[in-house]
């Protein structure tokens, strides 16, 4: 299993985790290591709305959402009003950004603007 697969595999497992079903009606404060992962799938510069996996992202305001570039080409993440980006992701590579703001955030790759997502902070 390569590192990035196994990056991959423990975030699903953290947010599968963290998805159990409580009796205690008020949403409990996110753990101080909350991570989840998108992936820019292969061939994501010729797509939309699904480049980005998952799409739409729903996380809790202090989660660590770090993107992984499994295409060939050079890719970003920028939210449409300024609120994040994460820089330019070679083939391979990651980035992460932490989700300190409540709210709905379109974002797209500013090389590639056809590729689009949003995630939602709550």
């Amino acid at each position: 299993m390569s590192l990035r697969s196994g990056f991959l595999a423990l975030a699903v497992l953290g947010l599968t985790a963290c998805s159990s079903n409580s009796s205690n009606p008020t949403s409990p404060s996110p753990s101080p290591g909350a991570t989840a992962a998108v992936s820019i799938v292969a061939g994501a510069r010729i797509l939309t709305t699904t480049a980005f996996s998952p799409n739409p992202l729903n996380v809790s305001v202090g989660t660590t959402v770090t993107w992984m570039n499994n295409d060939t080409s050079t890719h970003d993440a920028a939210a449409d009003n300024g609120a994040f980006t994460t820089g330019n992701i070679a083939p391979g590579g990651s980035a992460s950004v932490k989700m300190q703001t409540a709210g709905t955030f379109a974002y797209h790759c500013t090389i590639h603007p056809g590729m689009v997502a949003t995630v939602t902070v709550q």
